[in-house]
């Protein structure tokens, strides 16, 4: 088992807030790039929205987002498997809000992932 790098991963959530940003502009009509916080902070929330619901769809059902896929990345369970769509909504909604994806274990694991039971390894 290989852990990808930082940058790797960094890479992946990029292209997924991507997506998730795209995705909301084409479905839900939000503006881009969304009007400042301070301003109308509804547009924020709905690409938010739209990168939980994505990110965390794919990862419970497949192991991977859009991103990872195209990085060389999954996302498993300690026996190899997927998550599962609740944890992967968890470990998505915690990684939101930052701080969980920035404090690691020394196996690169954040505490998005320990809180999920959940670890990110290379294909």
């Amino acid at each position: 088992m290989e852990i990808p790098s930082l940058v790797r991963r960094l890479g992946a959530l990029l292209i997924d807030w991507i997506i998730a940003a795209l995705s909301a502009v084409t479905l839900a009509g939000v503006r881009y790039p969304p009007a400042p916080l301070d301003e109308d902070p509804s547009q924020t929330f709905i690409i938010i929205g739209f990168f939980i619901a994505e990110v965390g769809i794919l990862t419970g059902l497949v192991g991977r987002s859009i991103g990872k896929r195209l990085l060389g990345m999954r996302i498993e369970n300690p026996d190899g498997r997927p998550i599962g769509v609740p944890r992967a909504l968890l470990r998505t909604l915690l990684l939101c809000t930052v701080l969980p994806a920035i404090v690691m274990t020394d196996d690169k694991r954040g505490i998005h992932d320990l809180a999920a039971g959940s670890r990110v390894v290379k294909d």
